[in-house]
């Protein structure tokens, strides 16, 4: 028998708003059937036993959020952070899909025996549904289309090199290389940037004062992200068949390099991340090195235009970069070496919080639900190769659902975090939007005071156009 579930506030993410309706969702977890009107409800609750009715009364139903951007660390480093507790995070978030990133696990994901490593692994303890993107390295051409064809969403690179030990078995690539492989490539293949270009002078840091935010941030100036950007935005103009997707976008000096790529037709997304948008420079105390991110959080000024960006359509895509560590490796351990902007590594856990942290500060910058929806939802389905049957509150797509309260607030605390290492730059902040339960084709997976389902999340792998069949002799 069919579920049935309702809210006096379904938001669909169209133009029509909110609708105090139902939804009918089948046995497989599809949805069948959306009723638009109370009355509709009525008659199909008088003229249909349901096995089962959820009544969230005034809470928002809006389709499931995605995240495009997650490091979850396992295999390798699952003390960092490991599917199961990645996924709960997500799940006690809203999230319903997120697409994990190449880099952090051991080995990381730059060949196909690798991501079928990382998928067995997952499999029967996600919460959420997970993709992957592959890695592209100097040393792994001839895997780029082998990893496409087991069904990564894309291909990941970064520009800068990453800090060890995690630098180096991901190392940077350069653009003579990115190109031997971009060439080849079939059109609509998703090319996705960590991107900073190295400096022709580097800047030192400040070794006298390790333990102020400066000394670490110093080192990585704007010009950075822009050298990145412009090279980037000339990939795409060379390469028009092929999707570049810039991630992490930190400083607001790239904008109008975007703005211009997009004006001339080149296929380029770009995203930022909550921290880069409500975490400020000025505000970054000694030795508080959970703050610390590549690229690095900017000055408060830095702000207003990331946030009209996301208006106007110059910036595509709001994404976590979940990159949780553990306290040595984030130098947060008392002892000698706590607070050492320096050594710890960058990387911001806010995964579970993205929503709340992002909603309460809409209102202020003029963005509404429709925002949330097209940048935490539709555009990065379209990214991943998911819109046709996710992200969307319509028949034949995924039940996937987050339900919500908008204008609910909590105290962010350890407590009520589900990754595996609590320290995030937004404890004990006061945010506005709690997430009640999160439902994955039909399913619960999440509820605010009885905790988790069953892990029924799936492993998703992009369905592609070109087979590669490998023969092996008996």
């Amino acid at each position: 028998m069919d579920l049935l579930f309702l809210s006096k506030r379904i938001f669909l993410g169209t133009e029509q708003g909110f609708l105090n309706g139902g939804i009918i969702v089948d046995t497989e977890g599809i949805i069948r059937k959306v009723l638009r009107t109370a009355q509709e409800v009525n008659t199909y609750v008088y003229n249909t036993e349901s096995e089962a009715v959820y009544d969230f009364g005034d809470k928002v139903l809006m389709p499931g959020l995605i995240d495009a951007n997650v490091n979850i660390s396992e295999p390798g480093r699952k003390d960092w952070e490991g599917f199961v507790t990645a996924t709960k995070a997500a799940a006690a978030g809203g999230f319903t899909t997120i697409i994990d990133r190449p880099t952090n696990t051991i080995p990381p994901t730059t060949s196909v025996s690798a991501l079928k490593t990382k998928t067995g692994v997952a499999r029967g303890k996600i919460y959420v549904d997970v993709g992957f993107w592959g890695g592209l390295v100097p040393a792994n051409a001839q895997e780029a289309e082998p990893l496409l064809a087991a069904g990564v969403i894309g291909l990941q690179c970064t520009l800068s090199p990453t800090p060890a030990p995690v630098g180096d078995a991901f190392p940077a690539i350069n653009r003579k290389e990115l190109e031997a492989v971009i060439e080849k490539l079939e059109d609509g293949t998703v090319v996705a940037f960590n991107a900073e270009l190295p400096l022709k002078t580097p800047i030192g840091p400040d070794e006298e004062e390790p333990k102020k935010y400066e000394s670490f941030s110093r080192t990585r100036p704007a010009e950075m992200e822009v050298n990145a950007v412009q090279l980037i935005s000339q990939l795409a103009t060379a390469y028009k068949g092929k999707h570049m997707h810039i991630m992490n976008v930190s400083s607001a000096d790239v904008l109008p390099i975007v703005a211009q790529s997009k004006r001339a037709g080149a296929d380029l997304t770009v995203e930022t991340c909550p921290h880069y948008l409500t975490l400020s420079a000025e505000q970054i105390e000694d030795c508080h090195t959970e703050f610390k991110a590549q690229p690095p959080i900017r000055n408060k000024s830095n702000q207003p235009a990331l946030w009209e960006a996301l208006k106007n359509g110059c910036l595509d895509i709001i994404a976590s970069n979940h990159s949780p560590a553990t306290p040595g490796v984030k130098c947060l351990n008392y002892g000698r070496a706590r607070g050492n902007f320096l050594n710890a590594w960058p990387g911001i856990s806010s995964l579970q919080l993205g929503l709340s942290i992002v909603w309460t500060q809409c209102q202020a910058q003029g963005l509404g639900m429709e925002h949330i929806y097209r940048l935490m939802c539709q555009n990065p389905a379209v990214l991943c190769g998911l819109s046709s049957f996710k992200s969307k509150i319509e028949e034949g797509y995924d039940a996937d659902f987050c339900i919500w309260d908008p204008e609910e607030e909590f105290n962010v605390s350890a407590d009520m975090l589900f990754s595996t290492n609590k320290a995030t730059p937004y404890m004990d902040q006061r945010l506005r939007g709690v997430v009640h339960a999160t439902v994955v084709r039909g399913l619960h997976v999440y509820q605010q005071y009885e905790g988790f389902g069953q892990p029924l999340g799936k492993v998703l792998l992009r369905k592609t156009t070109k087979k590669i069949v490998k023969f092996v002799r008996m």
